[in-house]
């Protein structure tokens, strides 16, 4: 939890109610007569005052970011030849992606980033959101003059990015109820929650698509203007300070463009601090920003108010006529910059001059007597007391009035029940995973029981059962794969969530294991019943249970470790190629192939390691554990050998003379092999049946636990 003490208390807001319904009114749509093309409309006068403070101000000054770009592999630097300027090793180029970069929001109002394609202006989105690592970025971002702490604007802003990430099978209105629940604090009933998700979905145009699911590319759903509007949506449920957006109206035609940035509008009219990057905006969205500021290269080529753009043209020598768009006019000279012998640079020092001299002649609009200059906590403390920040609390205090803003809404019981609710819903109505799951599993299950169907107890007999318990071992985790492309698809929902503290990632990663859980244990059992009673298998009920056991303890630790893979793999086609792989490796060593006396010593480690070694050595000892179980008699010696065609009569007889000549009584059927004895030539006897179950399932929670810090450390979703 996060506490601001302010020298100057404020009236506290006695409770989260005026969230509800200050977005506007929601019929404030555009005419007829407003969607006409290139309509010339007039800019909002910065020289009015709104009728709305301005006690938040974000300030940034002088950021600069820049990467490195190494030289791609190629042969002369493979093969170099003896020319001595091939040899020299090139140092790797630096890109500027951010150049000197100052700049200022207020809340109220929407300050738009623009320019042409690679300017720098989703650089710029994240370098303001913290999305940019520190080592990296130089420079300072203020709130009020004070610098701004990563955590604390982590729970008074929000991210929108450009590509929409939403769960494809639930509806808007069940998405931005899920969003409510995460992102709104116990205190909050109900029925508000709900009724905030309906006045969000008028004031966004999205009550007509309330029951119509989200969709992707292989099921029907919103248009492409909804997502984003659902998008949005999510991000301002708690009524966040700060709005960050990158690229809100990409893709989208212009009345949904136009429809998008009205509602940014509204969220800025609010109290809220919006800056979003934007392309190339038409007449009436530019007229619905308030600040500009152009990028080419890195470098401010124009920062000011729309209104001013006209004038700025006409003093760098290319007026607008009346009937252009202003942003195409100087988006058009940039690109011409761009591409001449000279470059930018001559504009970036035009702005320069140009906002040093002629501004001064324009005057600014000053902030409301009534709040004055308000500190970095005062601010904080009055736009909580306005609504903002449901989770926030204000307090009065006269010994020391502060202001409560926890790190995350809901305690982790309650984030943990939301997403698996979340989950199971989304899966329930996607019966296709689950079926091709479950019939992967039958099937699987079917052939190895065909196959190996009514084993015997001779050697031979015990020879196929060993070699069907180590596919039994393998095929589960085989079976499991499917988890990686699940996971990679919610892993991105994930990091947008937690990014900025919807919820915690310890959550996600119980109440995955928790949605899993009812998948694992049918297929558990539908796989043994099939692969226990088919073969036959020694054991009877109680064996089958032992079993039972067993493959859940199996499948519990196929799914975690595919799930611990997923987390650390950028995509599924890395995923499967480094599952499969290193399923391999687990199957050389675990003791199928190798017993553990001849596995190499320098080898032996990854034996111990082999999570297959210990369900294998399971199954082994259930099967083969019982001392009266005879798995070779005497007469079998002769099988497979030259002596095999030989009658039985002469096999006794020869038998009977061995055992004459070792003093003990040997006939055909005498029993040479017990169920210990295979166990032992196999080297599974270092650890019981219940160790080796145990050792299974504690390797499902290691992968479990490794899963959440790959997420936890190795997914910061910042630019280094």
């Amino acid at each position: 939890m996060v506490q601001l003490s302010s020298a100057t208390p404020s009236r506290a807001c006695s409770s989260p109610a005026p969230l509800l319904g200050c977005f506007g009114d929601s019929r404030d749509k555009c005419n007829v007569e407003e969607t006409e093309a290139h309509q010339v409309v007039k800019m909002r006068d910065p020289n009015v005052k709104n009728q709305a403070a301005y006690p938040l101000m974000l300030s940034f000054s002088n950021l600069a970011y820049s990467v490195k770009i190494s030289h791609t592999l190629n042969r002369s630097s493979i093969f170099p030849s003896s020319n001595k300027s091939t040899l020299s090793a090139k140092e790797p180029e630096t890109k500027v992606l951010l150049n000197d970069i100052s700049g200022e929001a207020h809340d109220g109002e929407i300050l738009a980033v623009l320019g042409p394609s690679g300017s720098g202006k989703s650089t710029l989105i994240d370098a303001l959101a913290n999305r940019v690592s520190k080592g990296s970025l130089k420079g300072m971002i203020t709130l009020n003059g004070e610098q701004l702490d990563s955590k604390l604007l982590k729970v008074i802003s929000a991210y929108v990015m450009q590509d929409d990430l939403l769960f494809p099978m639930l509806t808007v209105e069940e998405t931005l109820m899920f969003a409510a629940e995460l992102r709104l604090p116990g205190s909050v009933t109900k029925l508000e929650k709900k009724q905030r998700v309906h006045d969000l979905m008028e004031q966004l145009d999205l009550w007509k698509a309330a029951k119509t699911r989200i969709g992707d590319e292989g099921h029907r759903g919103v248009s492409g203007g909804e997502r984003r509007r659902v998008s949005i949506g999510i991000e301002i449920i708690h009524n966040p300070i700060i709005l960050f957006l990158d690229e809100p109206t990409s893709g989208l035609d212009s009345t949904c463009a136009f429809m998008v940035v009205k509602v940014l509008q509204r969220v800025a009219q609010t109290g809220s601090i919006v800056i979003m990057s934007i392309h190339q905006p038409s007449f009436r969205i530019l007229g619905l920003l308030d600040h500009l500021l152009y990028l080419s290269h890195g470098q401010i080529v124009y920062i000011g108010s729309p209104s001013h753009l006209p004038l700025y043209m006409e003093n760098i020598g290319y007026p607008i006529p009346e009937d252009e768009n202003p942003s195409e006019a100087i988006l058009d000279l940039i690109c011409d910059l761009e591409l001449s012998a000279g470059g930018i640079n001559s504009m970036v020092q035009f702005n320069r001059a140009w906002q040093s001299e002629k501004i001064r002649a324009i005057p600014k609009l000053e902030p409301s007597p009534e709040y004055g200059s308000m500190s970095f906590m005062e601010a904080i403390k009055y736009s909580v007391s306005r609504g903002k920040l449901v989770s926030g609390k204000a307090s009065d205090s006269d010994a020391s009035p502060t202001i409560e803003v926890p790190k995350f809404a809901n305690p982790i019981w309650t984030e943990i029940s939301v997403l698996s609710k979340r989950a199971f819903l989304n899966s329930c109505r996607m019966p296709g995973i689950f079926a091709s799951r479950f019939g992967a599993t039958l099937i699987t299950g079917l052939i190895l029981a065909s196959v190996f169907l009514h084993l015997d107890t001779s050697a031979t007999g015990s020879e196929e059962r060993v070699r069907y318990l180590a596919f039994i071992t393998s095929s589960v985790f085989f079976i499991c794969c499917d988890g990686t492309a699940i996971i990679l698809n919610e892993r991105n929902i994930m990091l947008r969530e937690t990014s900025y503290n919807a919820y915690r990632r310890i959550s996600y990663c119980l109440s995955d294991a928790l949605t899993w859980m009812p998948s694992i244990v049918f297929l558990s059992i539908v796989y043994s019943a099939i692969t226990f009673w088919g073969p036959g298998l020694n054991g009877g009920f109680v064996g089958f249970s032992i079993y039972l056991a067993i493959m859940l303890a199996l499948f519990w630790t196929g799914n975690s470790y595919v799930i611990f893979l997923s987390g650390l793999l950028p995509d599924a086609r890395h995923g499967y190629a480094v599952v499969v792989a290193s399923l391999s490796y687990f199957l050389l060593f675990c003791g199928v192939f190798l017993s553990r006396n001849q596995i190499p010593v320098y080898w032996i480690w990854f034996h111990y390691l082999s999570p297959k070694k210990y369900p294998y050595a399971a199954l082994m000892q259930n099967e083969y554990q019982n001392t009266r179980k005879c798995f070779g008699r005497a007469i079998e010696v002769f099988d497979k050998t030259p002596l095999d065609a030989v009658p039985v009569e002469l096999k006794e007889i020869v038998l009977s003379g061995i055992g004459d000549i070792l003093g003990i009584n040997i006939t055909g059927s005498t029993c040479m092999t017990t169920g210990p004895d295979v166990l032992k030539r196999r080297g599974v006897t270092d650890l019981n049946l219940w160790e080796c179950v145990v050792i299974t399932i504690a390797w499902g929670f290691l992968f479990r636990i490794s899963f959440y810090f790959t997420l936890l450390l190795g997914s910061k979703n910042k630019r280094k």
